[in-house]
C-alpha cells in the first residue's frame, strides 16, 4: 500500500511539473509570436518592443536577436540588485527572441487598416494569453520583470511608479532610435493588464498541497510586469 501511494504521489509530482514546463515554454513561444504580430501590424509595438525595433534599425540585427541581447544585458543588472534568476528567466531571454524571428520569417507584412487592425488586436490578445501561461508556470520572472521588482525593492518606490518610469524611458529611447510608436502601443498599455489578470485566472495551477498560485514570490497582480 505504501509503495502504491508513493508511486501515485510521484506520478502526480511529475504531471504537475510537466504541466508547468508546458505552460512556461508554450507561453514564452506565444509571447514571441504575439510581439511579431504587432510588428507586422505596423500600428505600434509594446514598450520594450519599441526599443528592440529601434536598436534593430540601427544595428542591422534582427529584432529577435536584439531582444535576446537586451534581455541578457538587463539580466546582468540583476547582479548588483542580488536578484536570483530561475529557469523561466533564462528561458525568457532565449525563447521569445527565437519565436519572434521565426514568426517574422513566416508572416508577411500587412497593408491597409482592414488587415492591420485585426493583426494588432490578435497580437495583443495573444500576448495576454502568453503572459497568463508563462507567469502561471512560476519558474521565475523575466529579466525585465526582475529589473522592475529589484528597483522597487531598492528604491522603495511603488511598482506602478517604477514600471511607468522604466517603460517611458524605454519607449522614448526606442522612438528616437526609430522604433514604432502608435495606436497599438496605447492599446497594448490599456489592455494588457486586464488581459493578463484574466488569463492568470484561466491558467492558474494550484500547488500540490492546495495552496494558491504564486508568481515570482508576489501576487499575480504584482507579477503582471512587461517583458
Amino acid at each position: 500500500m505504501r509503495q502504491s501511494t508513493t508511486t501515485r504521489g510521484g506520478a502526480i509530482v511529475a504531471a504537475h511539473l510537466t504541466r508547468r514546463l508546458l505552460y512556461l515554454y508554450v507561453g514564452l513561444a506565444l509571447y514571441g509570436v504575439s510581439s511579431a504580430l504587432l510588428v507586422r501590424g505596423g500600428l505600434g509595438l509594446e514598450p520594450w518592443g519599441v526599443l528592440h525595433q529601434g536598436l534593430a534599425e540601427r544595428t542591422g540585427l534582427t529584432i529577435g536577436v536584439v531582444s535576446i541581447i537586451v534581455g541578457a544585458a538587463v539580466l546582468l543588472l540583476w547582479i548588483p540588485m542580488r536578484q536570483r534568476p530561475g529557469l523561466g528567466t533564462v528561458s525568457n531571454v532565449l525563447v521569445i527572441g527565437i519565436a519572434m524571428d521565426g514568426t517574422l520569417a513566416l508572416v508577411p507584412d500587412v497593408q491597409g487598416l482592414g488587415a492591420q487592425i485585426p493583426v494588432m488586436v490578435s497580437g495583443i490578445l495573444l500576448n495576454g494569453v502568453a503572459t497568463g501561461l508563462y507567469l502561471s508556470a512560476r519558474f521565475g520572472p523575466g529579466p525585465r520583470d526582475g529589473l522592475m521588482t529589484g528597483l522597487h525593492r531598492l528604491t522603495g518606490r511603488s511598482v506602478r511608479l517604477v514600471r511607468t518610469a522604466i517603460e517611458v524611458a524605454v519607449v522614448a529611447t526606442g522612438f528616437v532610435l526609430g522604433g514604432s510608436v502608435g495606436v497599438g502601443t496605447v492599446a497594448y498599455a490599456l489592455a494588457i493588464g486586464p488581459l493578463a489578470q484574466l488569463f492568470l485566472r484561466v491558467f492558474a495551477i494550484s500547488e500540490r498541497d492546495g495552496g494558491s498560485t504564486v508568481v515570482a514570490g508576489g501576487t499575480p497582480k504584482q507579477a503582471i510586469l512587461r517583458q
